[in-house]
């Protein structure tokens, strides 16, 4: 097969997938964290197999047809987030490649928790409202809140870490 076309075919098949997993968070609402978590690891997963390029062009692809899609925008907007870690956090572990590994170690553990905390605090501050319906948090709330966002972060990134090294590895010897 030629290159670019098992590219493109991954890619349709990947973008489906995950659409799928977004569609499937408004109707099993009990998992929707879980789906959309696992519909932003194919970004990483093209970004892996096919480059940064790709990948970009994937994430935006996936989000857009995702909008058109998925009867949940809200949930398509929580899936760009979550992609959009993914996508900073491998552009940092391909820009840190020439460093130490004790340094790019603890570099891009200082990333990931900043560009997360880029997206998250300013959701905190201007979307409060939608956390608990309407009522206004106290500080010490806000400071669990975020908290309890941090430990959510690396629960996140050590299955994304787990589903690269692990179980994609073994699905990929299987594709090609």
């Amino acid at each position: 097969m030629h290159v670019k076309g098992k590219m493109m075919a991954f890619c349709g098949l990947f973008i489906a997938l995950s659409v799928v997993c977004m569609s499937l968070g408004s109707v099993i609402e009990t998992n929707t964290l879980f789906l959309l978590a696992a519909a932003s690891f194919f970004v990483g997963i093209v970004i892996r197999e096919f480059g940064m390029r790709t990948g970009g062009a994937f994430y935006v692809a996936d989000v857009l047809l995702g909008l058109l899609i998925a009867p949940n925008k809200f949930y398509v907007f929580s899936f760009a987030a979550m992609g959009l870690y993914i996508v900073i956090i491998e552009a940092a572990w391909r820009f840190l490649g020439r460093s130490s590994r004790t340094q790019r170690q603890t570099i891009f553990w200082a990333v990931k928790y900043m560009a997360f905390n880029v997206m998250y605090i300013p959701m905190l501050i201007f979307f409060e409202e939608l956390i608990l319906g309407g009522q206004k948090l106290s500080p010490i709330m806000m400071a669990g809140i975020w908290i309890a966002g941090q430990i959510a972060l690396f629960i996140y990134d050590r299955a994304y870490e787990y589903v690269q090294a692990h179980v994609w590895t073994k699905i990929r010897g299987r594709m090609f």
